[in-house]
């Protein structure tokens, strides 16, 4: 099974080529960046392109399962508009290079609340990509929508306050649809998923990420 990964050096992103090259299942994983990363790996196929004209790199997008972590912040983006290139414009370039070429599966890391009806300019960026990609009509589609994520020496204030909250509620039985995830359990999840659904479309809510396994 060939792997394409793009966002591969994220939060997430990273855990899930460490997951994808630990795993027999997964023969070639191919990484899409801006940069050199260092990665040495039989597995790993390391291409740098330009995120501002995927088109050039499209005969390169080929393989059996694409996986999607590409994403920022609107505080890191600095604006709505940059924001959209890199949460929407460049994951559904990416969708559609791979679906004209042949690739069946695709798995995209969305988020908790994403709708294209949302109030939220986040949540309905979200869902407007979950949309326009399910459009597609890969063979087999799966979202994962998390909440909270648990990001290894994490500098952004806010989140660690509200994984400090959250965790407290969880211990007290309360709201633990909303519990914390770990970027590094939710990148075994993905790794998995292709796996564990048949073909069509999945939407994988947080109270169900945690419950995935072989």
């Amino acid at each position: 099974m060939k792997a394409l990964v793009i966002g591969a050096t994220g939060a997430t992103g990273r855990f899930l080529v460490d997951e994808l090259l630990a795993d027999p299942f997964y023969t070639t994983v191919v990484i899409f960046v801006r940069k050199p990363t260092g990665r040495q790996n039989p597995k790993l196929v390391e291409h740098i392109i330009d995120f501002t004209a995927i088109r050039d790199s499209k005969d390169l997008i080929v393989g059996d399962v694409i996986f999607s972590c590409l994403g920022t912040t609107l505080k890191d983006a600095g604006s709505k508009e940059s924001q959209t290139k890199i949460d929407f414009d460049m994951p559904l370039q990416f969708a559609e290079i791979a679906k004209a070429n042949g690739i069946n599966s695709f798995i995209l890391l969305s988020a908790y609340g994403a709708s294209a009806k949302s109030n939220v300019f986040y949540s309905q960026l979200k869902g407007k990509l979950e949309d326009k990609i399910a459009a597609l009509h890969f063979e087999q589609y799966i979202v994962f929508r998390p909440g909270l994520l648990l990001r290894p020496d994490s500098d952004r204030a806010g989140e660690k306050i509200s994984a400090v909250v959250l965790s407290v509620f969880n211990s007290l039985g309360l709201f633990r649809k909303f519990k914390p995830l770990p970027t590094a359990v939710l990148a075994q999840k993905l790794a998995i998923s292709p796996r564990l659904f048949s073909r069509g479309n999945s939407i994988v809510e947080l109270n169900k990420i945690f419950e995935l396994n072989l």
